[in-house]
């Protein structure tokens, strides 16, 4: 009798534990799915994880293993990016803590110099919009207004004595800060000013303050400084070199004119670019036509405005709606009807969709190679120098555009990488170590991010911990031969003037 209860006792609790983990395993279909989407939304917000709701009160029958296959991954089924959120990276509004990468490395490192290439900031529409109302957009610095810096008032004062710097002629007519009523076409704002306050600022707390890269007594040697010859790219490299270096002294200054915007200097002959760009250019075109649903949209908006689609879509009205969009300014609007977020979203799309293609088919890619190699190489050849020991040019600033960032970024096989925002910035560093060897690697940082080890050079590189870095050499060599494999070429003259056909 003992032994049938034991038995029976046991067969009892043999059934609880039976009933308990078909619990587990029903609640473990939906507790995870929830935990999930919480976690995946943090670390991913433009890339949602969104739940396939099934008929309510209905088992399916399927397993949990074929369940979880109809689960989106959202690290291999990324679902399209979101027009609206990628404009908003792209406006790049102050006010947002990001979180900066430049300067880490192992603490045996020391820094030897830090070349910073730069997107100019915020800035009134280069095309206006036929038959519409010029945007209600001023470029008057007020520092009581918003979005403002703690330096802007300082840096308004300090620009109005600039007439000591040194600048090529070209750059000594522009003036040193915005300052119309009503902007002109492709002027900073304070938006735009306030951006690389913001990242001149950053960057001096980081490579002044912790690394100390120029001494206190600072020469003029020491800066290389670089723009194009347009208002807005002198002004944004004023406003970082401010917060970087506030009330510089005028007199150590030195500002170089780049009339190309590929900054390509003495170097800019080269057909065998010129043809991979007009190849991309009729790729693009070729996108567009065919796109059914952006020919609608261009022919709803010319209707709009009034004036015959093709004239619209020359105008390019995406840079006038970025703008407003960046600006919170209503899109404009007459007695025919208004232009409105739909229209905008459907040619933001358009640009994504662009911006994927242009990858695939890398023509782009080809172009970026011949286009970049001057200005890398320039950049290499100033590294070369710092690491052979000579103390100048430790700190390098080009104030550019986004057909300077983009063909860099292409070259260099950041092929994910987003498409440069206003006060956008490319950082480059060179370390060395100061014990055995006296190796020197090299960092590159896109928008505070480390993408060395996304780079075409590096990517191969074995990362032995997070702090690890990438050889200088490896750099070097992508520059002065590897960019050219691509082409098949050997060097930058003879690849630029090769036959392709």
């Amino acid at each position: 009798m003992l032994l049938r209860n034991r038995f029976l006792l046991l067969l009892a609790l043999a059934a609880l534990l039976a009933f308990l983990s078909l619990s587990l395993q029903f609640f473990s279909r939906w507790l995870p799915v929830s935990m999930q989407l919480k976690t995946e939304v943090h670390a991913f917000p433009e890339f949602p994880v969104r739940l396939i709701p099934g008929a309510p009160g209905r088992d399916d029958g399927l397993s949990g293993k074929n369940r979880k296959r109809i689960m989106p991954d959202p690290l291999t089924e990324l679902p399209p990016l979101d027009p609206l959120h990628e404009a908003n990276l792209y406006c790049n509004t102050p006010g947002i803590r990001e979180r900066s990468m430049e300067g880490h490395a192992p603490h045996n490192l020391k820094l030897l110099s830090v070349h910073v290439m730069i997107r100019h900031g915020d800035r009134y529409p280069l095309y206006a919009i036929p038959k519409t109302k010029k945007p209600d957009i001023d470029c008057v610095l007020e520092p009581g207004r918003k979005p403002s810096h703690p330096l802007l008032a300082d840096f308004i004062s300090h620009m109005s004595k600039g007439s000591e710097a040194h600048m090529d002629s070209a750059l000594s007519s522009l003036p040193r800060f915005p300052s119309h009523s009503l902007c002109e076409m492709g002027e900073l704002t304070q938006t735009g000013v306030v951006q690389h306050l913001r990242n001149g600022q950053l960057l001096r707390d980081i490579y002044l303050k912790k690394h100390r890269l120029l001494p206190y007594d600072w020469t003029a040697k020491q800066l290389y400084i670089e723009s194009t010859g347009k208002s807005r790219t002198l002004q944004s490299g004023l406003a970082l070199l401010y917060s970087f270096l506030p009330d510089f002294d005028w007199k150590k200054i030195s500002i170089r004119h780049q009339w190309s915007t590929i900054f390509c200097s003495s170097h800019c002959d080269c057909p065998v670019r010129n043809h991979y760009l007009e190849e991309e250019q009729r790729r693009q075109y070729n996108l567009r036509v065919k796109n059914s649903h952006l020919e609608k949209t261009y022919i709803d908006m010319a209707k709009v405005v009034g004036v015959p689609t093709r004239q619209l879509r020359a105008s390019n009205p995406i840079d006038s709606l970025l703008c407003l969009f960046c600006h919170n300014v209503s899109f404009p609007c007459t007695k025919n009807g208004c232009i409105d977020t739909e229209h905008f979203k459907v040619i933001k799309s358009h640009q994504i969709e662009d911006e994927k293609e242009r990858h695939e088919k890398q023509l782009y890619f080809k172009y970026a190679l011949m286009a970049t190699h001057p200005l890398l190489n320039q950049t290499v050849s100033r590294m070369q120098r710092v690491a052979e020991g000579k103390k100048e040019e430790l700190f390098a600033l080009y104030s550019a555009h986004d057909v300077t960032l983009s063909p860099v970024l292409s070259s260099m096989g950041l092929a994910e990488a987003r498409f440069p925002r206003f006060a956008a910035r490319l950082v480059f560093e060179l370390w060395h170590n100061p014990e055995g060897k006296k190796e020197q690697y090299v960092r590159v940082l896109y928008n505070g991010e480390d993408v060395t080890f996304q780079t075409s050079f590096c990517r191969g590189q074995e990362r032995r911990s997070k702090q690890a870095l990438c050889p200088f050499a490896k750099f070097v060599r992508f520059v002065k031969k590897e960019m050219f494999l691509a082409v098949n070429g050997t060097s930058y003259y003879d690849t630029c003037h090769q036959r392709l056909f």
